[in-house]
């Protein structure tokens, strides 16, 4: 996977959630120019158990995939990567939509728990890198 390694600065995570198009929902990350930095087709896991679940027991995910994790309320999360086998970017972003953090490349099989300063909402598990 290519990886860049830029500070992401101030982007804003809009997720654009089409199901109701019968297509996949996307997650669009810009920057505060409004210019596009990525733009990543999502499952979401909304409820506790897809949400235990995750992305573990995948050999496999599509450059431009991932998975949308939204929580009940905002708080601190952390995540670990027991089970999984493919390496993921962790993007955290607060209430308001504004990416507050993350952890890049997140080792396989890793049971250290991954995680970001402040209260976040919803997280991206990206199965690429997000450009800088």
């Amino acid at each position: 996977m290519k990886s860049v390694r830029r500070s992401l600065g101030f982007l804003f995570l809009a997720a654009c959630l089409l199901a109701s198009c019968g297509t996949k929902p996307t997650v669009r990350i810009v920057g505060p120019d409004g210019a596009p930095r990525a733009t990543v087709r999502v499952e979401v896991a909304a409820s506790e158990p897809q949400r235990e679940t995750g992305l573990m027991y995948r050999n496999h995910l599509e450059e431009d995939a991932g998975m949308l994790f939204v929580f009940p309320a905002p708080s601190h999360q952390a995540f670990w990567m027991k089970n999984t086998e493919i390496p993921l970017d962790m993007i955290f972003a607060d209430s308001r939509g504004r990416v507050i953090g993350i952890v890049r490349n997140a080792r396989p099989y890793s049971k250290t728990l991954d995680a970001v300063a402040g209260d976040h909402r919803p997280l991206v598990d990206a199965g690429h890198h997000i450009p800088g």
